[in-house]
């Protein structure tokens, strides 16, 4: 399998922007939460969170060809079909069939949910936050109105109530915040 350290550096060399970079981090450490709760493998799901988005500067205005530019830029690399898959099912390209493929794709828009409510707490910060900050700014629809709810609330195909996500998810993320810069 692709090293993380060889993902990363395609993730530098194919991401431009300092957010899509914390973002892509964010959700390979959520990623892993969820494949240690789930009993998976950690490395597995992390590294399909870590190269979700390799296209998405390139693919921002084509919708429909997100997902498939990662797949050529990683065809030649040590990457599974299974991280393959999931980087087309959390774009929408796919049908979710693995456990994997639906959490990566309620992980994607959790990410942004979690940082917009770190900016506009008190202590602006995902260490001075807790589950129930984010469930009330969850609830607020014109709130960070790009974390989809909808796609958020398919952590129910993975089994898990909507707070028990968030927590997890939250919980991934301070574990990086310096990283994450919050």
């Amino acid at each position: 399998m692709i090293s993380r350290a060889e993902a990363l550096s395609l993730v530098e060399n194919h991401l431009s922007k300092k957010n899509l970079v914390k973002h892509v981090l964010a959700v390979e450490i959520i990623m892993r939460a969820l494949a240690v709760k789930f009993g998976e493998d950690e490395e597995v799901w992390g590294m399909a969170g870590l190269l979700h988005d390799l296209d998405y500067e390139r693919t921002e205005k084509t919708p429909g060809k997100h997902g498939y530019l990662s797949l050529e830029l990683l065809r030649d690399r040590d990457v599974s079909e299974e991280i393959l898959h999931a980087i087309l099912a959390h774009a929408g390209q796919v049908e979710r069939v693995s456990l994997m493929d639906k959490a990566i794709y309620c992980t994607d828009p959790v990410t942004g949910l979690i940082v917009a409510s770190a900016l506009m707490h008190p202590t602006k910060s995902l260490a001075g936050m807790d589950r129930v900050f984010v469930e009330k700014r969850y609830r607020e629809k014109r709130f960070a109105a790009g974390a989809n709810r909808e796609i958020i609330a398919t952590c129910s195909e993975l089994g898990l109530e909507l707070h028990e996500f968030l927590g997890i998810s939250l919980d991934a993320m301070t574990s990086i915040s310096g990283v994450l810069g919050l």
